[in-house]
């Protein structure tokens, strides 16, 4: 279903999440969906006219805004540094 392979996603989980087991912290979390959402807004980049891909996407921008208003609520400096390394905010 995911375009990521398994060794990407042990580089993610390695990068964001501490090591490769830690597929449940909220920063390896974020940083997936990011990887997804880049994904798929190239896909719709070329295929206008998919709406059902659409609608997913923007489900999964709304979870992973909510994912970053929790992370933004617990650990204001987790937060700031996930937002450079992402680079989403400008």
């Amino acid at each position: 279903m995911s375009h990521l392979s398994l060794d990407q996603k042990k580089k993610i989980y390695a990068t964001y999440g501490g090591n490769d087991k830690n597929t449940g912290s909220i920063e390896a979390q974020i940083a997936q969906m990011t990887e997804r959402i880049n994904h798929i807004s190239n896909h719709l980049q070329q295929n206008k006219k998919d709406f059902s891909t659409h609608r997913g996407l923007m489900t999964l921008v709304g979870r992973r805004k909510r994912f970053l208003q929790y992370m933004q609520r617990t650990d204001i400096t987790g937060y700031r540094q996930l937002i450079e390394k992402l680079g989403l905010r400008k």
